[in-house]
C-alpha cells in the first residue's frame, strides 16, 4: 500500500500541477506576449512534452487506484463514498484528456503545421477550456481524497 498511494499521489500531482502552471502561469504570459504564430507552436511543444506525462499519470493512477481498491479496500463494496467519488471524477478527467489527444491536440497540431493560425486558435481555445475542467475536477478530487474519509 505505502507504495501503490505515494505512485498514485505522485502522479495526480504531476498531471494536475501541470494543469495549474499551464492555465494560470503560462497561458496568460503568452497570450499577453506572443503573436499568434509564437503562441501557437509554443503551445503545441508544451503539449508534446507534457501529454506523455499524463499518458504516464493516467496509466499510473488506474493501476495504483484499482490495486488499492481491490486489493486494499475489498472492492467496490469496501470502499467509502469519496474513494467512489474519487474513481468517477479521476475516469471523467481521464475521457476529457483522451478527447483533447485525439480531436483538439491533433487538429492544433495540424493547424500549426500549415500555418492555419485562426483555426490553431480555434483548437487552442477548445483545449484551453477543457484543461480549465479538467483542472477544476483534479481540484476537487484532490480535496475529496486527502479529505473524505474525515467527513
Amino acid at each position: 500500500m505505502p507504495l501503490a498511494i505515494t505512485l498514485h499521489v505522485l502522479a495526480s500531482v504531476l498531471w494536475v500541477g501541470g494543469m495549474f502552471f499551464a492555465w494560470m502561469v503560462l497561458r496568460p504570459v503568452a497570450a499577453a506576449q506572443l503573436e499568434p504564430p509564437a503562441r501557437l507552436t509554443l503551445w503545441r511543444g508544451v503539449f508534446a512534452r507534457f501529454f506523455p506525462w499524463v499518458w504516464a499519470s493516467v496509466a499510473v493512477l488506474l493501476a495504483t487506484g484499482l490495486w488499492m481498491l481491490f486489493a486494499v479496500f475489498g472492492g467496490m463494496a469496501g470502499a467509502r463514498w469519496h474513494i467512489h467519488l474519487m474513481l468517477l471524477l479521476g475516469l471523467v478527467m481521464m475521457a476529457i484528456y483522451l478527447h483533447v489527444w485525439f480531436a483538439p491536440y491533433r487538429r492544433l497540431s495540424r493547424a500549426v503545421e500549415a500555418g492555419d493560425w485562426p483555426e490553431g486558435g480555434r483548437q487552442l481555445g477548445q483545449i484551453r477550456r477543457m484543461i480549465g475542467l479538467n483542472l477544476i475536477l483534479g481540484l476537487v478530487t484532490i480535496a475529496i481524497a486527502s479529505g473524505g474519509r474525515y467527513m
